[in-house]
């Protein structure tokens, strides 16, 4: 079994690795979406944006590109 001192370091050579490649580390915070809520907020905003027409041509392009995502309906 690894220690936690091994992981560490194999984590900051995969870290190094990866930067040495041009690439970059990206944390994000995200909903939850099995947090209390998260359904019902993401159905108003997503009845929000259905009825702008501002944002159609957006709306269009996340349709296609959620079309080609296997298992997404």
């Amino acid at each position: 079994m690894q220690t936690s001192n091994q992981n560490q370091s194999r984590y900051q050579r995969f870290r190094s690795r990866r930067k040495a490649q041009g690439m970059k580390e990206l944390r994000l915070w995200v909903p939850d979406p099995s947090a209390p809520g998260f359904r019902e907020e993401a159905l108003r905003q997503s009845r929000l944006a259905s009825e702008t027409t501002a944002n159609q041509d957006v709306l269009e392009f996340i349709e296609d590109a959620a079309g080609s995502i296997e298992g997404w309906q």
